[in-house]
């Protein structure tokens, strides 16, 4: 039986995270682990709903040395959490907040842990031991769980370290400002520090001002992890940014211009992550210097069925992947969009991916997204419509922009204005979210 350790870090005293201006050491983490295990419930699963970063790695791993299984869905609406309870019936929330409102039997963080002042070693885990079960929302609306065990969630971050080419003899600091429930969070700001042997920041910084701030509360190397949304509103803000030394961003397609900018901006490389909740992360590519996608060690992709699956590696299950992907060698390829987001008008075939990089490329768009609606019978006309956040421009200049860019067959009908598009905490722009949103605009 194969035992993984919970950190890779070789000295309790090696930096781990950073709360505030102050250094977490290993051994102070692993002493808030032990004792935070020792206060949790014997239920076997757990929300994790901590807002504080370091709170939530604490939280994952005293679930994980008591052999309890931590729950992770997409969002914590109340259908989720019924679903969620469901699933797991003895499922209980562990939170960090006085107002938590979430109707399951809670469990407050502590306000102090600590019953003993010294960690002896660092925990062995069973790599086959199930850590976490990830839902995605699942086409008739019932969540769908996909399990991870302890031994590919960590053969997971082993591989994007060395995708990431991370020098063993540097300590890297990881800045999320993605919550580490995200699958993306979870895996770039909370494993991938405690499989590496480097530190997290406890805060989920959002605003251009508190990303800064975060960012100098740590010292030495650097690592922003975020998303095309959160850096399109630090690099507008013009805010002074201390040393980074490399940016990750995910959950949304990045333009290339927006990836220059990035790079110009904070002088360090930008590197791209692809992935999905059911493989993980599976490709990286830095925008700037090439369109395709490499894969990371060991991962391949095969065709089954005129369908594309990845396995190997870390990809314990091979899954089917929901994108448009082309091959164009053993280990990369060009992504085109998602399957879903392929549309076809008057006998012509675009992306909805491709047709929101066109329009936030054209300069004073600040964000925008296409939506197509469903079509409602062959005798109905469906309209391609587009909303725009653009507070300098014309829906003339706009449109006249994309003429350049697009076939006309693909103009939005109608381009509407908004103050901001109602995306969620990691960037994304959930479909149904977009339509019932364009529909108040069009009432």
């Amino acid at each position: 039986m194969q035992k993984l350790p919970l950190v890779s870090h070789t000295s309790l005293n090696d930096k781990i995270a950073w709360r505030k201006n102050s250094a977490v050491t290993v051994g102070q983490f692993l002493v808030d682990v032990a004792a935070l295990a020792n206060q949790l419930p014997a239920s076997k699963h757990v929300l994790n709903v901590c807002r504080d970063r370091y709170h939530f790695a604490v939280g994952f791993a005293a679930a994980l040395v008591s052999n309890k299984v931590s729950l992770l869905p997409p969002t914590h609406t109340v259908e989720m959490v019924q679903q969620l309870q469901a699933f797991a019936t003895d499922v209980f929330c562990l939170h960090d907040n006085q107002d938590c409102d979430i109707a399951l039997p809670k469990l407050l963080y502590p306000l102090s842990l600590a019953k003993q002042t010294t960690a002896e070693e660092i925990p062995l885990i069973d790599a086959q031991q199930v850590a976490a079960i990830v839902f995605t929302s699942g086409s008739t609306g019932t969540p769908l769980p996909h399990i991870k065990s302890w031994g590919s969630l960590v053969h997971n971050v082993q591989a994007q370290t060395e995708s990431l080419c991370l020098k063993p003899d540097i300590t890297y600091t990881f800045v999320g400002t993605i919550p580490p429930q995200h699958m993306y969070g979870f895996e770039s700001t909370v494993l991938l520090p405690l499989q590496s042997s480097n530190a997290l920041h406890s805060g989920q910084p959002f605003y251009p001002e508190d990303i800064t701030e975060a960012l100098n509360q740590t010292n030495g190397e650097r690592i922003l992890v975020s998303t095309p949304l959160h850096l399109r509103l630090l690099l507008d803000a013009e805010v002074s940014l201390p040393e980074i030394a490399l940016v990750l961003s995910a959950t949304a397609p990045l333009s290339e211009a927006l990836a220059h900018k990035t790079e110009a901006c904070v002088h360090a490389p930008l590197i791209e992550i692809y992935g999905s909740t059911e493989t993980g992360q599976i490709a990286t590519r830095r925008t700037t210097q090439t369109d395709e996608w490499r894969l990371m060690p060991n991962v391949r992709l095969k065709t089954v069925a005129d369908r594309l699956w990845a396995e190997g590696g870390h990809v314990e299950i091979p899954a089917a992947l929901n994108d448009v992907i082309v091959p164009t060698a053993d280990d990369r390829f060009l992504l085109q969009g998602r399957m879903q987001d392929i549309i076809n008008i008057a006998g012509k075939r675009n992306s909805l991916a491709s047709l929101n990089h066109h329009l936030t490329s054209i300069d004073g768009v600040v964000d925008g997204a296409f939506f197509m609606p469903d079509e409602l019978s062959q005798d109905h006309v469906t309209r391609l419509s587009a909303c725009v956040v653009a507070p300098t421009l014309t829906a003339a200049h706009i449109l006249d922009e994309l003429r350049k860019r697009i076939d006309p067959v693909f103009l939005p009908r109608p381009l509407l204005f908004a103050q901001s598009l109602p995306r969620n905490s990691t960037g994304k722009l959930p479909r149904q979210a977009l339509q019932i949103f364009i529909s108040e605009l069009t009432r």
